[in-house]
């Protein structure tokens, strides 16, 4: 049987088509996955994503364990900002993307995929078992409600059941504060969507106290609902990576295009280091691209890609949807890195019809 989240109530209440997603029920849609896009892009929309996994690492080798672990550089961040990283095996493939919060100088929050949940808390207690660091991991996952509330209005709508200023959070940042009059709150400037927004930790059994009273706040305002459906649109058209599709154990972070994410020269090196350098030395063989259809066909996961004349094959489609923004087909795709210039031709396998597509620049869609 599905997980459910403390949200879950609500979601069935509001008419939520509910799926088995990961092993958690969770609702793909409430009143259309067009209408929560553009509920998002325009105005806010409200993310229950309280399937995420959630760790805590802490003690005086937390920053050194962190720094070793992943492959940004954890000393960088100060107390109440973000970071966004990738933890990788010894051959450079990814276990996963993640978030590192600080929240004092040895305690930090470490927010991971749902689907990886179980499997990155394990990973990360070998590596510390084997590294010897003096910290502590608590598997907190089951402790924590997360709600995702972003768009334009989102700082306003969420300004209205807090004291804190959300003015002077910057981006990657967060602050630890007060919501709905006493409910302890993380309040995080991070998101999945390309917009403004707050992502927001309190205690799993205030998560459906939180998600009301935001609908409540922020219904006069635009607020909406949204599910996995809009939620998926919305990443893909930033090139947000998730995982299992632009990124998994046998593709690592450079061809993923996260370099900007991976600090080759930080001081002592992280899991993955040496072999991620090899290949940078040596020239990658492939790249992740976006792509964007020249003809009338949507794209889907794991449809074949191939040259312009549709006779080589270059590999499969990674994520793709049909664009509500741009109102077109768009995908990524992991293929030879003689056809990722922007502009190059190639054509995709849609149902056994070869449609061209192109080569672009990404993300695919730039908040104004």
């Amino acid at each position: 049987m599905a997980k459910q989240t403390a949200i879950y109530e609500e979601h069935v209440r509001l008419g939520g088509r509910m799926i088995d997603f990961g092993g958690w029920s969770l609702p793909v849609q409430y009143s259309g996955l067009m209408e929560e896009h553009f509920a998002c892009r325009q105005s806010a929309g409200l993310f229950d994503v309280s399937h995420m996994g959630e760790v805590h690492v802490e003690g005086p080798d937390a920053e050194s364990f962190l720094n070793d672990l992943l492959t940004n550089d954890v000393s960088r961040v100060s107390v109440g900002q973000a970071q966004y990283s990738v933890m990788c095996q010894d051959d450079g493939g990814c276990v996963d993307d993640l978030i590192v919060y600080r929240r004092a100088q040895d305690k930090f929050l470490v927010v991971v995929n749902a689907s990886n949940d179980d499997k990155d808390f394990a990973w990360m207690r070998s590596v510390l078992a084997r590294k010897g660091y003096r910290c502590t991991l608590t598997h907190e996952s089951p402790n924590y409600s997360q709600i995702a509330i972003q768009g334009p209005r989102a700082a306003e709508i969420l300004q209205t059941l807090t004291k804190a200023n959300l003015s002077a959070v910057k981006n990657y940042w967060f602050i630890e504060t007060s919501i709905c009059g006493d409910i302890p709150a993380l309040l995080a400037r991070t998101g999945y969507t390309g917009e403004d927004g707050f992502e927001i930790y309190v205690a799993w059994e205030k998560g459906s106290q939180v998600w009301s009273s935001l609908l409540e706040a922020g219904r006069p305002l635009g607020l909406s609902p949204c599910g996995l459906g809009a939620r998926d649109t919305l990443r893909l058209e930033m090139k947000y990576p998730l995982y299992g599709h632009e990124i998994s154990e046998t593709i690592n972070p450079l061809e993923a295009g996260l370099g900007w994410a991976v600090k080759l020269t930080k001081p002592g090196g992280f899991i993955g280091s040496d072999a991620l350098k090899a290949m940078k030395e040596k020239g990658l063989s492939r790249s992740l691209v976006g792509l964007r259809m020249l003809d009338r066909g949507i794209p889907r996961q794991d449809y074949e890609v191939f040259d312009a004349l549709g006779k080589e094959r270059l590999g499969v489609i990674a994520s793709g949807t049909q664009s509500p923004t741009l109102k077109m087909g768009i995908a990524t795709a992991l293929i030879p890195i003689r056809f990722t210039t922007t502009g190059t031709q190639i054509t995709v396998d849609i149902r056994g019809a070869k449609v061209p597509a192109e080569v672009i620049s990404t993300p695919f869609y730039k908040r104004s």
